[in-house]
């Protein structure tokens, strides 16, 4: 199941809501956890079982690296936690990969798995490391209750598409997080915000790829469409499930961390990052990069750390050659960055910005291939290798469809429309006007998604791929 979905808008979630608000406080963490199992168990009931499996695990691993603390068994504890996650992972995401693989390195012909990667695996296993690695730096007590740790890993608001939510930033809220009308207002209005930009824009954006690959008349501009397109849909996309995360969150009265800040503004690749899947960045940050040494070791020590992570990072996207390339990748341009352009670019901002939109739409391209051969004929591509022309008819007809939404998609992916709100509140609008206008758009809204979704259109779920 998934968010822009009628099922889940018209049967799940008015029933969750339902049920949530009418039980006791004791029981609503156990209705979570219920209707979070549902949810996932909707589309592959046999991956509910591992998600239980990982979450027992987890919940006694915890209590075994605090029950032993400051001794080897503590120790010992926290390697068998993170080794049976990344067991887990590893087998259900890269058994494949490194089957392939080895059968090309030796000649050998040994069968594929075909295993069905269970959805949002990449997220859980970060959230169940994250928490036994902080019960064992004591910045966060073992959950006793396994109903609460369980319903933190499986909260189905976050499960599939994150942001990856670290377990101390709500270990309170499992218990104490407070409801009011605010916040399910807010809620709501954040929810529908998000299942917009998934439907009406980056749904839009995906049928404009979908042109491109099947066309027969491609060109440089093409390419180029097709590089700012897919890498607006992405950002729509993804930023727009973070933003359906947080807004249901709110009904539940959690406080979910911000993922995405207005990524396409920023004048270098190290501050792209920063508002760039936030909560992922920050997760490398805090337990590999920083236990590695960060920066405060030898240049040498400085580039291994650098290019550890962001190989992690490329390979925790995807099985594929072209995930682990678009990862280091951006190792190869953060690094030039801090060691020769970053004066350079904060000094001189409207190049940055150029080069940033430039550098990261060449990335997506990498990122939107299969494998590493369609990643180099992608980017090739862009750059008229192989006596490709120019500009193309099915190119100016596709612009001439979908240039619109592309335009749209460009100005609300800024602080343009942010800011021209901010402006009009400052200006003391009569607040029954505010307040109508404020109701009023996000009715409109979900009034368009659900003709969209109605009427069968275009739905992926990109989501699979991770």
């Amino acid at each position: 199941m998934i968010f822009s979905s009628i099922p889940f808008l018209f049967y799940f979630l008015p029933v969750v809501l339902l049920v949530y608000f009418a039980v006791p406080k004791v029981l609503k963490n156990p209705v979570l956890l219920v209707s979070s199992l549902i949810f996932y168990g909707w589309g592959e009931p046999k991956y509910v079982f591992l998600m239980i499996a990982t979450v027992l695990l987890g919940y006694v691993f915890g209590l075994l690296i605090e029950r032993f603390s400051g001794t080897w068994l503590s120790k010992l504890f926290l390697v068998l936690s993170v080794s049976s996650s990344l067991l887990a992972l590893g087998f259900f995401k890269y058994a494949d990969f490194f089957i392939g693989n080895f059968n090309s390195l030796t000649g050998m012909s040994i069968p594929l798995l075909r295993i069905v990667l269970p959805i949002g695996i990449s997220f859980y296993t970060f959230q169940i490391l994250s928490y036994t690695v902080d019960v064992y730096r004591g910045d966060v007590s073992a959950q006793k209750n396994p109903i609460n740790l369980a319903t933190y890993v499986a909260l189905f608001p976050q499960l599939i598409a994150g942001p990856i939510v670290r377990y101390s930033d709500v270990e309170a809220q499992l218990t104490q997080r407070t409801h009011s009308f605010e916040k399910i207002s807010a809620g709501s209005k954040r929810f529908i915000l998000g299942l917009a930009k998934k439907v009406l824009i980056a749904n839009t954006l995906g049928e404009l790829g979908e042109m491109f690959l099947a066309s027969s008349e491609l060109s440089v501009l093409y390419y180029w469409l097709f590089a700012f397109s897919y890498m607006l849909q992405i950002y729509y996309d993804f930023s727009g499930y973070s933003d359906m995360a947080i807004g249901l969150g709110r009904l539940f009265g959690f406080e979910f961390m911000e993922n995405f800040n207005y990524p396409f503004i920023s004048k270098s690749i190290s501050e792209f990052w920063r508002r760039w899947h936030i909560s992922l960045g920050s997760w490398f940050r805090d337990y590999v990069y920083i236990p590695l040494g960060g920066n405060r070791v030898n240049k040498g020590r400085f580039l291994f750390n650098i290019f550890v992570v962001w190989f992690l990072t490329g390979f925790w996207h995807g099985a594929e050659w072209n995930f682990i390339l678009w990862g280091l990748y951006f190792g190869v341009l953060l690094t030039l960055e801090k060691f020769f352009f970053a004066k350079f670019l904060d000094k001189h901002k409207i190049f940055g910005h150029i080069y940033t939109l430039f550098f990261v739409s060449v990335s997506f391209m990498i990122f939107a291939a299969g494998n590493l051969g369609e990643a180099a004929t992608y980017v090739g591509g862009m750059f008229g290798i192989g006596g490709i022309p120019l500009v193309s008819s099915e190119m100016l007809y596709a612009l001439s469809n979908y240039g619109w939404i592309l335009i749209l998609a460009a100005v609300g992916a800024t602080p343009v429309v942010k800011m021209a709100k901010i402006s009009l509140d400052k200006k003391g609008k009569d607040s029954v006007w505010k307040e109508l206008i404020e109701t009023l758009v996000p009715v409109l809204l979900l009034i368009a998604v659900c003709g969209f979704l109605a009427d069968g259109s275009f739905n992926p779920f990109l989501y699979f791929r991770f």
